[in-house]
């Protein structure tokens, strides 16, 4: 008897499959960048008329020590205060907006790529199946959000205990604390957001209803859910790679930063930057091709059996 097949010895074959239809990552690339360009074109207006009303210079920021850590932190925390209200003041209705672009764009995105991936879905850009994409797609957002809240709360609690008027800070502390409990939640959102991410393949794919297919993303089972839940983990560690490569693509000319000029090295670090986005859509959809294929292994023919 053959062993079984483990989540990720079928992550290679799946990345040569994508990567010989570069139009799926393409699509993946258009429907992010569709949403995050105008996004930061915004963020960028917003954030020059904040500026003009209160200057770096006002604010302190240009005068900020960076031989000294603890002195650069208070006054760092000096100008975040004087900017603190203007910033909430912007994120107050922005961040809504922005979600609300964010759901309907990633549903008409996600769903396109699904098509362009198994050409036998029904999908309609105005139909029933793109407002219950939207639900399942509000629900991903509220869990990283989730997620992140309780890191922040964690993070702070980590300062709180360890950085304090009374005495010395603790820096090793906190910096252990800090790394750790990073660390700890980015792993969480990937044992934890396979449910999520199921969610609307088993919309599409077994055409059911947004709240049935989030039900039944927990309860597909231990042998599928353990597979999800491994290519959720590897494509984690894939996403920090991608991370760390491109760091030091981006810092690799700085020794080279006399022969090559300012301007030089920002293009360098903006080809980096667009490389990550790029690499990490790509494997977007091998993790997506993933699901589908365990999804084929597990419930398809069962699918097809309860359709005739």
């Amino acid at each position: 008897m053959a062993a079984p097949l483990r989540g990720t010895q079928s992550l290679v074959g799946q990345m040569g499959w994508v990567f010989a239809r570069p139009s799926l990552t393409l699509l993946e690339v258009a429907w992010r960048w569709v949403f995050g360009i105008p996004l930061l074109a915004v963020c960028w207006t917003l954030a020059r008329h904040i500026l003009a009303v209160l200057p770096l210079d006002s604010g302190g920021v240009n005068a900020i020590d960076p031989q000294n850590p603890w002195v650069a932190a208070t006054q760092v925390s000096n100008a975040w205060a004087l900017y603190r209200p203007h910033v909430a003041g912007v994120l107050h209705w922005l961040a809504p907006v922005a979600a609300l672009g964010w759901i309907a764009v990633s549903a008409v995105g996600r769903s396109a790529v699904l098509k362009r991936m198994e050409p036998g879905l029904r999908f309609r850009p105005l139909g029933l199946r793109i407002l219950q994409m939207m639900v399942l797609q509000a629900a991903f957002l509220l869990g990283l959000l989730a997620t992140f809240w309780g890191w922040y709360r964690s993070i702070g609690w980590v300062a709180a205990t360890h950085i304090t008027t009374a005495g010395e800070p603790d820096l090793v502390g906190y910096s252990v604390w800090l790394i750790f409990l990073s660390l700890g939640f980015y792993t969480l959102w990937a044992l934890v957001s396979w449910a999520l991410s199921i969610a609307p393949l088993l919309m599409l794919l077994e055409e059911r209803s947004a709240l049935s297919s989030l039900g039944q993303s927990l309860r597909l089972g231990k042998a599928f859910s353990g597979k999800l839940v491994e290519i959720n983990l590897v494509m984690g560690i894939v996403k920090l790679a991608l991370i760390v490569l491109a760091m030091v693509l981006s810092a690799a000319p700085l020794p080279f930063s006399d022969q090559l000029g300012t301007d030089a090295l920002h293009g360098i670090g903006a080809v980096a930057l667009v490389f990550y986005f790029v690499a990490s859509d790509y494997f977007q959809v091998v993790r997506l091709k993933g699901f589908v294929e365990f999804w084929r292994m597990f419930r398809g023919e069962q699918t097809s059996e309860m359709a005739r």
